[in-house]
């Protein structure tokens, strides 16, 4: 039984896979690519897609752009706490023409200012404005009127320019002019407008 013993030796199936593998390759007419190789090809492929993970990313500023008298606004995204319709809104006897009226948001009663009056705007009536964008700025909430409400944008700090002179933060190419709040709700500057 000695002599039979040694004819039966262990088979290495991981080796005869890889010889049967090369076997098939070499049929289909491809390349027999070694473990190393192929090793090094993972390794490049890995590095060049965490690399394009690490793109740059673009400095954007994010706000929440809205239309009010024809002209295209926005409020940066930070300030807005939420948007409503402009349904139920009492008057302020006696409140200047900016001051539109006063809503109930939230267990809170938000003034809501006029755009148009502001900034010396061309507009409709009161049926135009159908939303309003509750803001707060340093613990003070009130409203902006708007006619429509176009959602959130980023804007590439890069594309923003300077705005014309009033309560404005930046400009962009397509004429979307991001609002300063803190000159907005300042009276000397509602004055000016």
């Amino acid at each position: 039984m000695p002599a039979d013993d040694a004819k039966f030796q262990p088979i290495d199936f991981e080796e005869l896979k890889a010889s049967l593998d090369a076997a098939q390759m070499l049929l289909e007419g491809g390349q027999v690519v070694s473990a190393h190789r192929r090793r090094e090809v993972l390794h490049t492929r890995a590095v060049a897609l965490a690399s394009s993970r690490h793109e740059e990313r673009q400095e954007v500023v994010t706000v929440l752009a809205f239309q009010v008298g024809g002209e295209r606004y926005a409020v940066r995204i930070e300030l807005v706490d939420h948007v409503l319709e402009a349904r139920g809104m009492c008057p302020l006897p006696g409140a200047p023409r900016h001051v539109l009226g006063a809503l109930l948001s939230r267990s809170r009663i938000v003034p809501v200012l006029d755009l148009r009056q502001l900034l010396g705007l061309e507009g409709g009536g009161m049926s135009d404005l159908s939303k309003v964008v509750v803001v707060e700025l340093e613990d003070e909430a009130f409203g902006l009127a708007a006619e429509v409400v176009d959602g959130r944008k980023e804007l590439p700090r890069a594309e923003l320019s300077q705005p014309p002179p009033g309560p404005f933060l930046f400009l962009t190419p397509d004429r979307l002019t991001v609002l300063d709040l803190t000159q907005l709700g300042n009276p000397a500057a509602a004055r000016r407008g």
